[in-house]
């Protein structure tokens, strides 16, 4: 065992001591959320804004939003946005990726410099709005995944990742008569399930946490995710669709309860998946990461 001096021994004491408070500063607001959406509402608005614990351990403010149809339809709309999304998504990354990482392609350059172009500049948004109204997607669910069905970052990472496998497979698969389609489907992708695994978890985080394009093209409530339901509660503290039947000086400390259990209820699906393709995360990366 390598003995450690005393300037070590104090520089590990204070990193670890940063990095605790750096954790309890990350942490904290999580805990605090859902401390509050657990608390009974006159208890939590007399505990000042700081919570240790749920105080006076209820689960009113779920049962409310539980009975909001809102919520129920927003979550719908998110997972059948979710899952149109990520076949989009998954698919045309994959092509593009896979196209652009063959050497022979004769235009490989100029397309990259085009797509890496788009991650510096837009039309804006008012362009971008005309373009989906002339194609009519406005007041339908294609208009939220369709204009932004392949980010240009991702394609770069698949890319170079398919640009990591060996010229020796690719050729051997070419002298056993496969295709461009058989390769890519039975040699590159089985070899990426990592790097197609950070994709899914990159582009499903996206889309779940996505409320502007729904803000902006969506009018049917019908239509709206869970985030702009989310949004509609927290920021324009529309809530009175689960006031009903509270007195008018609870009302307030009853808002404050549910808008903490709405986040709750937004935020869980996500934080139960990541763990799940957590392990990929760090090695897909990695894989796709820009040698340089």
């Amino acid at each position: 065992m390598i003995r450690q001096t005393k300037g070590e021994k104090i520089f590990n004491i204070i990193n670890i001591i940063i990095l605790c408070a750096l954790v309890v500063i990350m942490v904290y607001p999580c805990l605090h959320v859902l401390f509050a959406s657990l608390s009974d509402s006159s208890e939590l608005m007399k505990s000042g804004g700081f919570l240790l614990y749920p105080k006076g351990f209820t689960l009113d403010a779920y049962l409310e939003v539980f009975k909001n149809q809102l919520i129920w339809s927003g979550y719908g709309n998110t997972i059948l946005n979710l899952v149109l999304a990520l076949a989009f998504n998954i698919s045309l990354t994959t092509l593009g990726a896979y196209a652009l990482s063959r050497k022979e392609l004769m235009v490989r350059r100029p397309i990259m410099l085009m797509i890496i172009f788009t991650m510096f500049f837009s039309g804006g948004l008012i362009p971008n709005y005309i373009l989906v109204r002339n194609l009519g997607m406005v007041d339908t669910r294609w208009a939220l995944f369709i204009p932004t069905a392949i980010s240009a970052y991702n394609l770069i990472i698949m890319r170079t990742s398919f640009e990591s496998i060996p010229d020796t497979l690719i050729e051997a698969a070419k002298l056993d008569g496969a295709g461009d389609f058989t390769i890519l489907f039975r040699v590159a992708l089985p070899i990426s399930n990592a790097v197609v695994a950070v994709m899914v978890l990159f582009y499903a985080v996206e889309q779940w946490n996505s409320w502007f394009p729904a803000f902006i093209y969506l009018k049917n409530r019908e239509l709206w995710p869970l985030q702009l339901v989310l949004r509609e509660i927290i920021i324009e503290n529309n809530v009175s669709d689960m006031l009903t039947g509270v007195d008018a000086a609870e009302m307030l400390a009853v808002s404050e309860s549910i808008k903490y259990a709405t986040i709750v209820v937004a935020t869980l699906p996500i934080l139960c998946i990541y763990p799940f393709l957590q392990k990929y995360f760090v090695k897909g990366v990695m894989i796709g990461a820009v040698k340089g």
